[in-house]
């Protein structure tokens, strides 16, 4: 998950936010655009997954996301602490 997480952040000008999609002000405005899809190849593929794993980092981490060193030591002491989770798990909460 690290991994993933820091590829997002590394290469976050590659993806869309949601309020450049649309202009209405929700709660999520500020989180990546998630394409949907039904087909289960690109859903397992790191552009699908990652959004939906950067999209549920705490909002303590993803303010540091501009600062990959930072934000790599912030993600790996936020993972070893929650570590009981497995990726299923993750995508409950």
């Amino acid at each position: 998950m690290l991994s993933l997480m820091m590829f997002i952040i590394k290469n976050k000008n590659q993806f869309t936010v949601n309020s450049e999609i649309h202009n209405i002000n929700t709660r999520h405005h500020t989180n990546l655009h998630q394409r949907t899809s039904n087909l289960t190849g690109y859903q397992q593929a790191i552009y699908y997954s990652g959004v939906s794993v950067y999209n549920k980092i705490p909002p303590h981490i993803e303010q540091l996301s501009d600062d990959p060193k930072n934000s790599e030591l912030r993600l790996k002491k936020f993972l070893y602490l929650n570590s009981f989770y497995s990726l299923e798990e993750y995508f409950l909460y």
